[in-house]
C-alpha cells in the first residue's frame, strides 16, 4: 500500500536517526544531517507538510529509530460500533491515541475511550496488530503500528472532550467519513468480522 517514495523517506530517516544518536566524527555527523535533510526534502515534495513542521518531527526523534504504536479501541452496543469525531478534521475514528510510557496497550484503551467518548470500559481481547504502511491510511512520516483491542462498557454516558465533538454508534452499512489516518473502511470491517465471529483469529500485518 506504501509508496515507495514514502518508505524510502522513512529508511533514509531511521538511518540519519541512527546515525546521529551513535556517531562521534563530525564528519560523520554532518553526513547524517544531509540524508536527514534529504529524507525531509522527499517528504515536503510529496506531502502537504510544511518544511518547518517536517523537520519538528524528525528533531523531537532521538536514538535507534523505532515504530511509533497507536492504539484504538473496539467498542460495539447493539451491534453498533463506537466512534468519536475528531475535532480536528470533523471526521470519525474509534477512540483512541499513541501508546502512554507506563501504560499497558489496554490501559490505554481504557483511558482513551474514558476521555474521547465518556464511557467507562473493560479490556476483553487484542483484535488485530496492523503495519499502517500495508493499508490505506494517507502518507505519514513515522512507521506505525496499530492495535485494536475490543473494550466492553461497563459504565459511563456519552461526553464530548477536548479532542472530540460527538460520540455515536454506527452499523457497518451506515458508517460516517472516517478519520483515514487513524482508521479505514477495511479495518472497522475486520473489526465486525470479530462481532460476528467470536473465534476469528487475530489480524496481524
Amino acid at each position: 500500500m506504501e509508496p515507495k517514495w514514502l518508505e524510502w523517506a522513512k529508511q533514509l530517516q531511521s538511518i540519519a536517526q541512527a546515525g546521529l544518536t551513535y556517531s562521534k566524527d563530525v564528519y560523520d555527523v554532518e553526513r547524517f544531517e544531509l540524508i536527514r535533510n534529504i529524507s525531509v526534502q522527499i517528504l515536503e515534495n510529496h506531502t502537504t507538510i510544511d518544511n518547518t513542521t517536517i523537520k519538528e518531527l524528525f528533531a523531537n526523534e532521538t536514538g535507534y529509530a523505532t515504530p511509533k504504536v497507536d492504539i484504538r479501541a473496539v467498542v460495539f452496543r447493539n451491534d453498533k460500533i463506537l466512534m468519536v469525531r475528531e475535532t480536528k478534521d470533523r471526521e470519525w475514528s474509534l477512540p483512541g491515541g499513541w501508546g502512554d510510557i507506563g501504560l499497558s496497550p489496554s490501559e490505554v484503551a481504557v483511558k482513551e475511550v474514558k476521555e474521547e467518548s465518556g464511557f467507562d470500559v473493560k479490556p476483553i481481547k487484542l483484535l488485530a496488530l496492523f503495519d499502517k504502511k500495508c493499508h490505506p491510511h494517507p502518507p505519514s512520516p513515522y512507521h506505525v503500528y496499530k492495535m485494536f483491542i475490543q473494550c466492553e462498557i461497563i459504565g459511563g454516558q456519552p461526553k464530548e472532550s477536548i479532542e472530540t465533538d460527538a460520540v455515536e454508534f454506527f452499523a457497518e452499512n451506515e458508517l460516517p467519513q472516517l478519520s483515514m489516518a487513524r482508521n479505514t473502511e477495511s479495518q472497522i470491517q475486520l473489526a465486525f468480522k470479530h462481532l460476528y465471529n467470536q473465534q476469528e483469529p487475530v489480524y496481524f500485518d
